[in-house]
């Protein structure tokens, strides 16, 4: 297996795709089978310094309006299909999104952005977005990246003629899979708002989650599909089991797993922002081994409704393994 692993990272660096066989065999390696895995996660290391070299990126979120969704998506907290004790308030002001703002830019993040719970934002809500980001972009230097679920080509441009420059969107687990996650809209609801902002000029950063019982299939199929819509910034999340979801009871991935995942997505997607997102926290005393086998950018600071991490400690951890900020 080591000398298989050999073979497709030359493969990797000399330009040429991975193919789905290839990353199915390396994806069901025995986490017991060490030497293998170090060369898989050494690997996955090659082929990000020869693809997108030592830039670590840094991006940060608000979540700018909780709880009461429509949609059903069984890991989600802010679903209104489950009792989560989740805090709900509707969308902030623009002084409590600037403070927030402010304080991550003077914390050296690169990029910020809000993040509104729903299946998308219509009528005075949008209208109100909009206003903050016009102001966000004048009041700040940071670049403004948008997450406000399902959204047509007309509001991507009028996101993008407001200043924002991408647009995050997950596919969350694969087309075969989706079903399994949610059933108040269809995985081309989501690719279909990803081709709306990519029309209207949009960077789109766009990822999912893993350890929601999904296959390894699963999750190698949704790197190729990733990879299909030409996405560069590909977050992944590692499943918060939160009480009162139907995931509450799923068991975690272990963390050996979650790294041959990251770096298999490198393998994948060489030339991408592999960013670890939410979750990270299950990867216990291995997060820096991440930004040695692929990884290269992080959603740092508090999440969603959930803690996240410390942003000096990890700025910290991303430069002692040789990345730059």
């Amino acid at each position: 297996m080591k000398f298989f692993i050999e073979t497709i990272k030359n493969k990797v660096l000399n330009g040429e795709d991975l193919n789905y066989e290839e990353a199915i065999k390396i994806a069901n390696i025995d986490e017991n089978d060490i030497e293998s895995i170090e060369a898989l996660l050494n690997g996955g290391n090659e082929i990000r310094k020869e693809f997108v070299g030592n830039k670590a990126d840094l991006c940060t979120i608000i979540n700018a309006k909780s709880g009461r969704c429509s949609e059903d998506c069984k890991y989600c907290s802010q679903s209104a299909h489950y009792n989560t004790g989740v805090k709900e308030y509707p969308l902030l002001s623009y002084d409590e999104v600037l403070k927030r703002a402010l304080d991550m830019e003077k914390k050296g993040v690169h990029r910020f952005s809000l993040v509104t719970s729903g299946r998308g934002v219509e009528g005075d809500d949008f209208e109100k977005i909009l206003d903050i980001y016009r102001k966000l972009s004048k009041d700040t230097n940071l670049n403004l990246c948008a997450s406000h679920g399902i959204i047509s080509y007309d509001q991507a441009l009028k996101l993008k003629e407001v200043g924002v420059s991408m647009y995050h969107h997950n596919l969350e687990t694969s087309s075969n899979n989706y079903e399994n996650i949610c059933t108040t809209h269809t995985y081309q609801d989501r690719v279909n708002t990803i081709k709306n902002c990519i029309k209207a000029g949009l960077d789109v950063c766009c990822g999912g989650i893993i350890g929601m019982n999904e296959g390894i299939e699963d999750r190698v199929k949704m790197a190729f599909e990733i990879k299909k819509l030409n996405i560069k910034s590909i977050p992944i999340n590692i499943l918060n089991p939160i009480k009162g979801t139907p995931f509450e009871n799923i068991k975690a991935l272990s963390p050996i797993e979650i790294l041959k995942t990251m770096a298999i997505y490198r393998y994948i997607i060489p030339d991408s922002y592999i960013r670890y997102a939410g979750g990270r926290i299950a990867l216990k005393d291995k997060q820096n081994i991440g930004f040695r086998s692929g990884v290269n950018s992080a959603l740092v600071g508090n999440y969603l409704t959930t803690i996240g991490s410390d942003i000096e400690k990890d700025k910290e951890m991303i430069i002692c393994e040789g990345l730059e900020i």
